[in-house]
């Protein structure tokens, strides 16, 4: 949900505005209005620093710490940022380098100098290189075969005059001896271990780096909230507009009232833009990242989070459908708890997610469980049927789950309108609503035999007349009824195209889980296959052939069951439920800025 926000408006003298920020700052809960980017050289320059600080961290990241620090730098990121320049110009030689050798090592060990003077005394060497060397060519020149590599045969032809001709293309000849080339590469891949070892002692400076950074970071903050101020009275009166959470008020009106400042407080309102806080439960927070992939919601929007935390989940276990990489994913986001960080604990939550719709589904590592003689047929009675209605069941299911997905975003959209506008300005919303999820309902209940044909009939009639009048005749109250319904008819036409597309995209759930088997049963065939008789052979190109390829098809289904599912919540969820999603963030003022 969104966190209710307080605006306040500080007036100070402005030769109080850097003390008073600083306060506000160790405090940390103000969100002063205020830019994220430069705005003059000061920022810059500390934006500049900030961004070293965070390139020299990023360079360590990857670097293992050694147990000697070595000398201690005077400036730790600088450092850093100079030892990888050179690093990384060092290695930039060395594919030449090794291409050059590669070139060179048909020709051996030769002494440069020993060709200069064979030139100063009319003699000249031609170097070739073929399949096969024609032995008539041995008679006719003289010539000396140096090295077979690689099927060619390479030689070199002595000549003592300039109407020297021979069948083969010729070589360049080389400029350089084999072992002086290679000592080239050792020595420039000894200055490479050398600025590893530097690196690895630099590591040791990596808190330092993080503090320096948080510290620039807390200086940029402040100076941007400062510059932010409005002036008046002639420079004399500095004024700042920040933010703070309702349920901070009384902690911060008596710190405010404790330091004599002069504030205005007032309740946050939607023209005010405030900064956007979501608070939610230790669950659906983990959720969080990808609403703001999108955008936070406008102060007056609805949180989507909520909504993205059970259907992501649902269609990310969908797309994955099977037990077995559900089971593989908690492992793996448990086993990568310290490289993932945050993202660890939503991995097991997806990892959980696909177990339990992979054991409905009944599929472990590509395998249907209902084939499995051993399983109790109760627990096979409570999987989900491969056929319903004569369909397959996972697709039918696939779409069941997207209607119930769209028309949940039709009631948030009726109710979020209804409480911005009004009821009376958002009847044609509410027409809607009441046609397509009230048709849902309804039919529902008919195929399930609940209520009778009859019965059915009056109550999609009178569900139609109802949604007409909101649709086509009101859904405008302060414009011609003619326009209104030309509106009508315009809306009616893109809701039904539109919505038959939304409800089909749902497909894609069957479809990307369908891919993961089929995928995953070609390499259990191919693994089975290689099996052969059972023996030892059988069982090590069996096992290879099944790790190796079902990895390979869970990092695939991941990626797809990431993707997707997400286009699902940010095309089809937000579309049909009208959020917009161009919040802010709240970021208050405080002491570390990460």
């Amino acid at each position: 949900m969104v966190t209710e926000m307080t605006k306040y408006d500080f007036i100070l003298m402005s030769g109080d505005a850097d003390a008073f920020l600083e306060k506000l700052q160790s405090v940390g809960v103000v969100d002063i209005t205020r830019s994220l980017k430069p705005v003059d050289d000061k920022s810059e320059k500390l934006s500049a620093r900030a961004e070293v600080y965070r390139k020299a961290l990023s360079s360590l990241k990857a670097v293992e710490k050694a147990d000697d620090p070595g000398q201690k730098p005077t400036d730790f990121a600088v450092e850093v940022m100079q030892t990888v320049r050179e690093k990384e110009a060092i290695e930039a030689q060395l594919p030449q380098l090794r291409k050059d050798a590669d070139e060179l090592v048909p020709w051996g060990q030769f002494d440069t100098k020993s060709i200069e003077r064979l030139k100063e005394n009319g003699l000249k060497l031609h170097f070739y290189k073929t399949k096969a060397i024609d032995p008539a060519w041995k008679e006719q020149y003289a010539l000396s075969e140096i090295s077979n590599l690689g099927g060619y045969s390479y030689f070199v032809v002595v000549s003592d005059s300039d109407d020297y001709d021979f069948p083969l293309k010729e070589l360049p000849a080389p400029d350089r001896n084999y072992a002086a080339v290679e000592q080239q590469i050792a020595d420039l891949e000894a200055q490479v271990k050398e600025k590893d070892q530097r690196l690895a002692q630099l590591k040791t400076y990596e808190p330092q780096i993080q503090n320096e950074l948080d510290k620039t970071l807390s200086k940029l903050d402040l100076h941007l909230a400062n510059v932010a101020g409005e002036k008046a009275a002639e420079d004399y009166i500095t004024v700042f507009e920040g933010f703070a959470p309702a349920e901070c008020e009384s902690a911060l009106r008596e710190m405010l009232d404790k330091e004599s400042v002069f504030y205005i407080e007032d309740k946050a309102k939607v023209d005010d833009n405030p900064p956007i806080e979501l608070k939610n439960n230790k669950f659906v927070s983990m959720f969080e990242l990808l609403t703001d992939m999108y955008g936070r919601p406008k102060y007056d929007e609805f949180d989507p989070t909520v909504f993205i935390s059970i259907f992501f989940m649902l269609f990310f276990a969908f797309c994955m459908g099977d037990m077995g990489y559900g089971l593989v994913l908690i492992v793996a986001s448990l086993g990568l708890k310290k490289v993932l960080g945050n993202i660890a604990p939503l991995g097991v939550t997806l990892g959980i997610a696909t177990t339990v719709v992979g054991f409905f589904f009944h599929t472990f590592f590509s395998m249907d469980m209902l084939e499995w003689s051993w399983l109790p047929e109760g627990v096979k009675r409570i999987m989900l049927p491969s056929q319903i209605a004569g369909y397959d069941g996972t697709m039918v299911l696939a779409l069941l789950v997207g209607i119930v997905h769209l028309c949940l975003a039709l009631i948030v959209k009726t109710y979020q309108t209804t409480k911005t506008k009004g009821f009376l300005n958002s009847l044609g919303t509410w027409g809607w609503t009441l046609l397509i999820v009230g048709g849902v309902i309804v039919g529902g209940l008919a195929l399930m035999g609940v209520i009778d044909n009859e019965v059915t009939k009056w109550i999609v009639i009178v569900l139609g007349v109802i949604s007409a009048l909101g649709i086509f005749f009101l859904n405008d109250l302060h414009r011609n009824p003619l326009m209104n319904f030309g509106s009508g008819l315009w809306d009616t036409y893109n809701t039904a195209t539109g919505l038959l597309g939304d409800v089909l995209s749902y497909l894609r759930l069957y479809a990307l889980g369908l891919a993961g088997a089929k995928l995953g049963e070609a390499f259990n065939a191919i693994g089975v296959q290689a099996l052969g008789d059972g023996g030892v052979g059988g069982w090590i190109a069996f096992i290879l052939i099944v790790v190796i390829g079902h990895v390979l098809n869970i990092a695939m289904c991941v990626l797809g069951a990431f993707v997707h599912p997400l286009r699902l919540n940010f095309l089809e969820f937000f579309k049909n439920s009208g959020y917009e999603g161009t919040g802010r963030r709240y970021n208050p003022l405080s002491e570390i800025n990460n």
